[in-house]
């Protein structure tokens, strides 16, 4: 036999209880939902058919790396010999302007490489998190920076402060 007043002050401390539950609820299903990274984008100069190509090893228990069946060539015993191709000269790479020096992305969701130096300009490719650039020059007030891939001819605009200087001038400069 409860009295009105005792009635009324369960109820409201129910009523303050379910709210705090579900208001709590809702805030973990918002955090849990919104923590969850996003797949990572695979920009154009990303080739798998390259990586496709190359052989893969595996590594036994024992210890050494081998090449899997598939890839392992075969060799047959010849009583001729066959003749080898003499090493080709690689092109030189391109040259680089006065100030250039290699670096590297800091920035750890990667970059979008643009065609001019504007978030408006259009999307020429990407550069992934810690790969090696050459960083070739940059705008008037220094909030772009002109760059080059290590090892490709492909070069575009970043935003600044995205990259680190990794040691001194390229080579040849």
């Amino acid at each position: 036999m409860l009295s009105g007043l005792t009635k009324f002050i369960l109820g409201f401390i129910l009523a303050i209880a379910v709210l705090i539950g579900s208001g709590v609820a809702v805030a973990l299903y918002f955090m849990r939902s919104t923590s969850i990274a996003p797949a990572k984008p695979i920009f154009s100069n990303d080739s798998p058919s390259l990586k496709a190509q190359a052989p893969k090893a595996t590594e036994p228990r024992g210890g050494k790396p081998t090449l899997k069946p598939e890839t392992q060539a075969q060799s047959s015993p010849s009583p001729t010999p066959t003749p080898t191709e003499s090493p080709k000269a690689t092109p030189s790479p391109k040259p680089l302007p006065a100030g250039a020096y290699r670096g590297r992305v800091s920035w750890a969701e990667g970059l979008s490489l643009r065609s001019q130096p504007s978030q408006e300009a259009e999307k020429i490719g990407g550069v992934r998190f810690n790969q090696k650039i050459i960083i070739l020059e940059e705008n008037d007030d220094k909030s772009w920076q002109k760059i080059r891939l290590e090892g490709s001819e492909q070069e575009g605009w970043v935003k600044a402060g995205n990259t680190e200087k990794i040691d001194g001038k390229v080579d040849g400069q």
